[in-house]
């Protein structure tokens, strides 16, 4: 299974593409969508939408995992990255591919065993699991990754669970 990790904003989109089959998980690829910071919402929402639809006709991943904005700080903030959200999560549902989404709890707890894991703890778990030499870069990139892990661990324990 290929799955595309999303961590959503309107700056910079990080994306990361796993393959899990069975226990074995390979890095596929990974990067961030950087457009003009100044430009209108609108124009980097379209550019952003545009790229990933270039990413998943590239990669063509069976499943999408989008991490969901953080409120508490920011709402204005939080809005921002929840435009981005629904531009990924558009991209994928025009392909038909299915998408999940994961609080960044969910994705500290699944990629590092601590719900309140600090984000270099979480990149660190990144790189030990996919077996890197390093932490991907940039660190939106790195985000992705850990939400396409998340995903794959979700799934694992939601099976075992149901008992396949």
């Amino acid at each position: 299974m290929i799955i595309l990790g999303i961590d959503p904003g309107t700056v910079s989109m990080g994306y990361g593409i796993i393959e899990a089959n069975g226990d074995k998980i390979v890095p596929v690829g990974c990067g961030a969508l950087a457009g003009k910071a100044r430009s209108p919402i609108g124009e980097r929402l379209s550019y952003l939408y545009t790229a990933l639809n270039r990413i998943i006709a590239q990669y063509r991943p069976d499943t999408v995992a989008v991490e969901q904005p953080f409120v508490a700080r920011n709402v204005k903030s939080a809005l921002a990255v929840g435009r981005a959200q629904a531009v990924a999560i558009l991209a994928a549902a025009n392909q038909r591919i299915p998408v999940y989404e994961y609080t960044p709890a969910q994705v500290k707890q699944q990629v590092a065993d601590y719900g309140a894991s600090s984000k270099e703890q979480v990149q660190e778990m990144v790189r030990l699991q996919l077996g890197l030499s390093e932490v991907p870069q940039p660190d939106d990139a790195a985000d992705a990754l850990a939400v396409a892990l998340c995903h794959v661990r979700e799934t694992h324990l939601k099976n075992l669970l149901a008992g396949q």
